[in-house]
């Protein structure tokens, strides 16, 4: 049986003068997985807010076509009435996430379909064994993938037997994104769910699906031919530099009695291009925050080797969620803002290859361009070093490899040291000359590219 169906629909956003969709007809049955795959900005998002009544119901627009959920139109339906059927894990944990514990955070939507108390009991008992959560953990202290894990226990709590899900395995290491694609291909198959997934990801994400779609320039066809997937290569030598831009002594950090980071020791090179690997909750970010000073240390010491007048100008920070840092009119006054120079602006807009979007508004962008553009505002104020949470995040694989050519180029060309978290196996060796492997908040290994290699063949 077809559960989300898209018949001749076109839509042009109230802004936009041309389709972003242009007469596509796209379908998911129940029992199977399907994979819409797609470059950024191609559309992938439209479709979704349109599949999920979002489009035209919030966001404005011109749209004809007919939408159908298990075979009935719900053209000119409110959101409610989708959300009664559908089930959507969007991109943006932290946007979705608005209680003080997991328990409470899983329970909210079970309330809202007025599921009696001893049901909600047994829904947030079973999604959080499902997804390794604990009830009593609070979801602002969790890391990006136990965030993301959340949200997915949420909405498999709330029993929609269609299930969208946005780039669900974006903040995941391996075996968190395993671990959502075998649960998506459990839900289909035994249990007759139909699972529509958006996502960058293929190497994981095609072994599970059932169907495959394509979106390319507002058409979409149904084929197993997708972008491209293999590791990129290094562009840049041998790293030779000597001189320390920073030493880490003994560092720790503690939120009440949970130890998130102990007894961490290591230095970079000016220069360098640190990579730092490790499994979802282990103190990646953390450490990343306490490098920027955004975190104030339990014990041990930060030393960077950078002009104390001025310092956090000295310091570039690119934070999980884009929309943290977006907030002016256009993607070119963004830019200028971190360089108050129209000279500066325009080589910024030229190197990471934003002058097409240069007049948009941010928050209309897509996820990849998003990110793309906070990483060429925090690029634009000439950060001697720039610390990069997940960058390439939301990117297809043209996306990616344009955006590790900038970076790469950009790290050349100035000098800057690069210090990098990532889950992408795919950007990992081209973004390192040093390597850092945490679990559980400490060092576990420390090497260059071949710690790459041990890693992610290891999750």
């Amino acid at each position: 049986m077809t559960a989300l169906e898209l018949k001749n629909v076109t839509f042009t956003y109230e802004s936009a003068g041309e389709p972003v969709l242009r007469n596509v007809n796209f379908h998911v049955e129940h029992g199977e997985v399907a994979l819409l795959a797609g470059f950024s900005g191609a559309g992938k998002s439209t479709v979704l807010r349109i599949l999920s009544g979002i489009i035209p119901g919030t966001i404005p627009g011109t749209m004809t076509g007919d939408v159908l959920v298990d075979g009935e139109s719900y053209t000119g339906k409110n959101i409610g009435a989708f959300c009664r059927k559908v089930g959507v894990i969007l991109q943006n944990a932290d946007e979705q996430i608005i209680r003080r514990s997991v328990e409470d955070e899983i329970a909210f939507g079970c309330e809202n379909l007025a599921f009696p108390p001893e049901k909600i009991a047994e829904q947030v008992q079973e999604t959080c064994n499902l997804m390794k959560l604990s009830p009593q953990w609070k979801p602002r202290k969790l890391s990006g993938g136990q965030k993301q894990r959340l949200l997915t226990a949420c909405v498999l709590a709330m029993g929609q037997k269609i299930l969208i899900m946005d780039e669900p395995l974006a903040n995941l290491d391996r075996e968190g994104a395993e671990l959502v694609m075998e649960l998506a291909r459990k839900l289909a198959h035994e249990e007759n769910y139909a699972v529509l997934i958006v996502e960058h990801r293929l190497d994981v994400v095609l072994p599970y699906a059932d169907a495959v779609w394509n979106i390319i320039d507002g058409c979409i066809a149904q084929t197993r031919e997708t972008p491209e997937n293999a590791i990129l290569p290094d562009p840049c030598g041998p790293f030779l530099g000597e001189q320390d831009i920073l030493q880490v002594q003994n560092l720790a950090f503690s939120v009440k009695r949970r130890a998130i980071l102990e007894d961490v020791t290591f230095s970079a090179k000016r220069g360098e291009r640190l990579l730092l690997l490790g499994e979802n909750g282990c103190g990646k970010t953390t450490l990343l925050r306490c490098l920027a000073r955004l975190n104030k240390p339990s014990g041990g010491s930060v030393q960077w080797d950078l002009q104390k007048k001025d310092w956090f100008r000295h310091m570039g920070v690119v934070y999980q969620n884009p929309n943290y840092q977006l907030f002016m009119p256009t993607v070119e006054r963004e830019i200028w803002f971190g360089c108050r120079s129209e000279e500066r602006t325009e080589e910024v807009l030229e190197a990471f290859r934003l002058k097409e979007i240069a007049q948009r508004h941010p928050q209309s962008l897509s996820e990849g361009q998003k990110r793309r553009v906070s990483i060429a505002a925090v690029v634009a104020s000439s950060p001697e070093v720039l610390l990069l949470d997940e960058p390439t995040v939301g990117q297809d694989y043209r996306g990616l490899m344009e955006l590790v050519d900038i970076l790469n180029s950009w790290h050349e060309k100035n000098g800057t040291t690069l210090i990098t978290v990532t889950h992408d196996h795919r950007c990992a060796d081209a973004l390192c000359d040093h390597a850092l492997l945490l679990a559980d908040g400490k060092i576990q290994n420390e090497g260059g590219k071949e710690l790459t290699k041990i890693h992610f063949c290891s999750d």
